[in-house]
């Protein structure tokens, strides 16, 4: 897993994921995308965050088949807490959060678009929370900042994805560009941000996330719940080695 975090004297701050071939997240991954997050908002010269990626997509979620090839249930803890710090460290940055989204967005990536301040999107990118094909819950808290509720339910249960083309409408996206031009019109949002004053800026942050209707950090701990339930259910086991291509003993099926 490779973090890359660049302060550019702009004061703005790219924060990029390049983890090939689809950035799906290994445990470490998500503490390291929440450790990047964290110090970009201590840093008193971060005006702003571009939080990017490198490759196919912005983000295809947790690393299945690590989880599927380490024994027991350590992968599984890693990953609900390592993603539960990355979404809570897009939330709680003390700057905001500009999240510049390239072809696929799904599960934990929606969590991380999800909690973002401002999205900017390819015109190729699409959304989706595919959890419940692997016998999980969550990220339905973060999809909900993106589409309205019965829309909501509907990705939810059938595992559907949406494209950001159609999110422009909700207001949730704010553009979609060619792709080539992403990283510029993130940019380009992003620099209007740092030329305000730091201080109002931050506190500004800080008083919308005080006015928040949904607390994202405590909704998302009560979706983990039902995933473990899954899990000890032996549901979630089941449904993942199909996804992974394994069988119970950890081989090639």
């Amino acid at each position: 897993m490779t973090i890359h975090s660049e302060l550019r004297d702009d004061g703005i701050r790219v924060i990029t994921m390049e983890h090939p071939p689809v950035n799906a997240l290994t445990v470490q991954g998500w503490f390291d995308v929440a450790a990047a997050l964290d110090e970009a908002g201590a840093d008193m010269s971060t005006k702003v965050v571009v939080l990017r990626a490198e490759g196919r997509g912005f983000n295809a979620g947790v690393d299945i088949k690590e989880m599927q090839h380490t024994s027991g249930f350590e992968a599984l803890l890693g990953a609900n807490k390592g993603c539960y710090a990355a979404f809570k460290a897009v939330y709680e940055c003390a700057v905001p959060v500009v999240a510049a989204v390239n072809g696929f967005c799904v599960g934990g990536g929606v969590g991380l678009v999800g909690n973002a301040d401002c999205i900017v999107a390819s015109d190729d990118a699409y959304f989706g929370v595919p959890e419940v094909n692997q016998g999980a819950l969550g990220a339905a808290t973060h999809m909900a900042r993106l589409v309205p509720p019965h829309m909501l339910r509907t990705l939810y249960f059938t595992a559907r994805t949406i494209k950001a083309v159609d999110l422009v409408q909700f207001g949730s996206v704010l553009e979609t560009v060619p792709r080539e031009q992403l990283l510029d019109a993130a940019l380009k949002v992003a620099g209007e941000i740092a030329q305000k004053d730091t201080r109002v800026i931050r506190a500004a942050k800080e008083a919308l996330n005080g006015i928040d209707p949904v607390d994202v950090n405590k909704s998302y701990r009560f979706e983990q719940g039902f995933t473990f339930e899954l899990n000890l259910a032996g549901v979630a086991d089941e449904l993942r080695d199909e996804f992974a291509g394994t069988d119970k003993a950890g081989g090639k099926k």
